[in-house]
């Protein structure tokens, strides 16, 4: 990874840096395309090798066959559009997790305004315990927040806040016995690469992934896995010649799987570029396997900070992914400014980020990340606190 060569790298939630393999790749495909002629008859083969190829190996990680898997540009554009095609009626209920990107939520207040929805608020953002204490507190809360008009229920599988884990596959069990089995939306913008994702991928109706955050990959391409129930009653919204079961003049219906909601050109490389870093993680060990790697490294940050005055973070315990939230205070207890610390560690070449809501510092680490990168992190910080209290 050439972005890892000159800096401590703990941005991985944010954009993972390509690997020169995927970059290979990229730049493989591109010429490619160019030798068999962009659109000619010889290059069609080759896209829809390429294209189907990644779609088999996403459907595989989300546990669901591959016409269940649409391809999309990022998290958003899978959550929005099949959800705006779906069929709302006045005075239908959203139940949104308080955790959600901004994003997310902005495209659900415009879609509540043009239907005359109803928001309504899931409190998660202070789970902060176990996973078991986590779930059940999420099955209670979320009992008691449903309601006769709840159409839609709309939470992350790892908060990209807090860095905690939501239970989805027991939320998706839960609604199923609700008397309207509501939708279930799941952003997954950081869960692809970093969490077993196929139970909840396989028991979302919506389950939105990108591949340029902890898989590596180019920015530009995410997919989204889809159930079969929503397929039966959703509609494209953004319609164009990939959405057409056949192309052409008078070509008549949509697809009846997940393509319907793909719109039209690609760019073909990027898919090359995304199966090679998704084959990267694979020669790693299985989902397990990595996620077990991840939390050796976010777990030693975590006790690492616990050490430190002045350092609190937002999980009571050790995270069950590679995302570690926290604040920092000078010796006297002031609190620091999270963006004036991004700023410093960037003049030392270490790189995490600030976050809004809660208003703290976000430091990721991943399967690449070393334990030496932890502790020489962890100084830095010290040493930060050290020149707040002079």
């Amino acid at each position: 990874m050439p972005a890892l060569g000159n800096k401590l790298y703990f941005n991985f939630g944010g954009q993972g840096p390509l690997p020169s393999p995927s970059l290979a790749a990229i730049s493989a495909s591109f010429a490619t395309i160019q030798e068999l002629g962009p659109f000619s008859d010889a290059v069609w083969p080759y896209v829809n090798r390429t294209v189907s190829g990644l779609r088999q190996r996403l459907a595989a990680w989300f546990g669901v066959v591959p016409e269940r898997v649409a391809f999309t540009e990022n998290v958003t554009s899978g959550c929005v559009l099949p959800l705006w095609g779906l069929p709302w009626e006045p005075g239908d209920e959203l139940l949104v997790g308080d955790a959600e990107h901004y994003g997310v939520v902005a495209a659900l207040e415009e879609l509540a305004r043009r239907h005359q929805l109803r928001i309504t608020s899931l409190a998660v953002a202070d789970l902060t315990g176990d996973a078991a204490a986590t779930a059940a507190a999420v099955s209670e809360r979320l009992e008691a927040a449903l309601s006769p008009r709840t159409r839609l229920v709309v939470l992350s599988h790892l908060l990209w806040n807090t860095g905690q884990t939501m239970p989805i596959a027991a939320v998706a069990a839960q609604l199923a016995g609700h008397a309207r089995h509501p939708w279930l939306l799941v952003d997954a913008a950081q869960s692809l690469g970093s969490l077993p994702v196929a139970e909840a991928a396989a028991a979302a109706d919506i389950y939105a992934c990108t591949g340029h955050k902890w898989c590596c990959g180019p920015e530009g391409l995410g997919a989204v896995a889809l159930s079969e129930r929503l397929l039966e009653v959703s509609s494209p919204t953004l319609i164009g010649w990939r959405t057409l079961e056949h192309d052409g003049p008078g070509a008549g219906g949509y697809h009846r799987d997940a393509r319907r909601f793909e719109v039209a050109t690609s760019c073909t490389p990027l898919f090359a570029g995304l199966n090679q870093s998704l084959q990267l993680l694979e020669a790693e060990g299985d989902a397990h396997g990595r996620l077990a790697a991840i939390r050796k490294r976010s777990g030693q940050l975590w006790e690492g900070l616990q050490r430190m005055p002045g350092l609190h973070t937002l999980l009571e315990v050790p995270p069950p992914a590679g995302l570690v939230s926290f604040t920092m205070a000078d010796a006297k207890g002031v609190p620091l400014d999270p963006a004036a610390v991004v700023k410093q560690l960037g003049d030392r070449g270490t790189w995490l980020r600030t976050l809004e809501s809660p208003r703290c510092l976000r430091a990721c680490t991943h399967l690449v990340s070393t334990a030496d990168e932890v502790e020489r992190l962890l100084t830095q910080l010290a040493e930060l606190i050290q020149l707040s209290a002079g």
